[in-house]
């Protein structure tokens, strides 16, 4: 009884959608139920609301995932990316979309990357930040099922097989995304202090502000390393097509507590509606499935006393020393739980300096 009391429920939403959906707006989505108002589709009706949307639901290679460590295979041929800004800084339009904060390069600035996993030069096309209503989640990806309380993500598109990101983003190696997980610090990344001190945020704090900003050097916004993990998946918005490259760097970038407190305060909505926080933009986790994860980590290097192509059995442990380095005071990385010795040649793989800690 209740299975079909299910479907009479689901074709009567379906059927009541349909009107709505042969006008659709690309906007008429969201990341979580609205307290008022219309019915809006969140993630779990993405793909069941109109036909364009239904790689959404039926995908098999979908974004975000949970990036999973016995899943990591080692590529030696994938080589570093490659930032090319043509020496200059850029200027940019920081939004408030209802859903992200958004950096939209100006077009007279292009950036542009190549390398890597990537046979293309792709252009950048926006700067998006995801970011949670408490510090233990707010990343799309996760890291062994462990969140961060953001990602900034660099989304690209391929300039030298398409004209623009619309063309791109429904094709063959169309998009490429670099993302980076935000932590928590006393200092923040230089660039995204520009984006996110008092003078800047308070600017963008209901949905459709906006705010110029001028003289930003994106290479300020990458971590200093070359390591990554790549793997093919989609876009994590509707129609979630699937023709994003995902680049992960092998580092964090960090922004204050306040700073984190800023973007929890901004609204989805115009300031004449009610406060909704624009916290909690992310869409869940997606299946895997067939799909390979690589990365330029060599975790399993051999030494004289290290274990040849085993898996990794991570595990938490303190350090002080690079804590006091890092500028914090108590932290606990993952490394490889039969290390050979502090001194060896194995890599400690992927976790252990993407810093995957909880820093008081």
């Amino acid at each position: 009884v209740c299975y079909g009391w299910r479907v009479s429920f689901l074709s009567f939403f379906l059927s009541a959608a349909q009107p709505i959906t042969s006008k659709l707006d690309e906007n008429w989505w969201a990341y979580k139920d609205v307290v008022q108002g219309s019915f809006v589709p969140v993630p779990s009706f993405w793909g069941l609301v109109h036909s364009a949307w239904n790689l959404c639901a039926i995908g098999k290679r979908q974004s975000p995932i949970d990036i999973e460590t016995s899943h990591m295979i080692f590529d030696p041929y994938l080589t570093p990316l490659r930032l090319n800004t043509g020496g200059r800084k850029m200027g940019g339009t920081m939004y408030n979309t209802g859903k992200h904060v958004s950096l939209r390069p100006d077009k007279a600035h292009l950036v542009n990357i190549s390398g890597g996993p990537l046979g293309y030069s792709y252009r950048l096309e926006e700067v998006r930040l995801h970011f949670g209503s408490e510090d233990s989640q707010g990343s799309e990806h996760l890291l062994n099922g462990q969140g961060f309380p953001g990602e900034v993500q660099l989304i690209h598109y391929n300039q030298d097989l398409y004209a623009n990101y619309t063309e791109a983003a429904k094709s063959p190696h169309g998009i490429a995304v670099v993302s980076i997980f935000i932590k928590l610090s006393e200092n923040s990344n230089s660039f995204l202090n520009r984006m996110l001190n008092r003078d800047t945020i308070t600017r963008i704090n209901y949905r459709h502000d906006a705010f110029l900003l001028m003289g930003l050097n994106i290479a300020d916004l990458y971590p200093d390393t070359t390591r990554y993990i790549t793997y093919e998946g989609s876009i994590t918005i509707p129609p979630c097509y699937e023709t994003s490259t995902w680049i992960l760097i092998n580092k964090p970038v960090y922004v204050t507590q306040m700073q984190m407190h800023s973007l929890r305060l901004l609204s989805q909505n115009e300031p004449y509606k009610i406060f909704l926080s624009m916290s909690d933009n992310t869409r869940p986790t997606q299946p895997l499935l067939q799909r390979c994860i690589r990365t330029n980590i060599n975790f399993s290097k051999q030494g004289r006393d290290c274990p040849n192509n085993r898996a990794l059995r991570p595990q938490y442990r303190g350090n002080m020393e690079e804590g006091r380095r890092e500028g914090r005071s108590n932290v606990s990385a993952l490394i490889n739980k039969n290390f050979c010795s502090a001194r060896n040649e194995c890599h400690f793989f992927f976790f252990y300096t993407f810093h995957l800690f909880k820093a008081n």
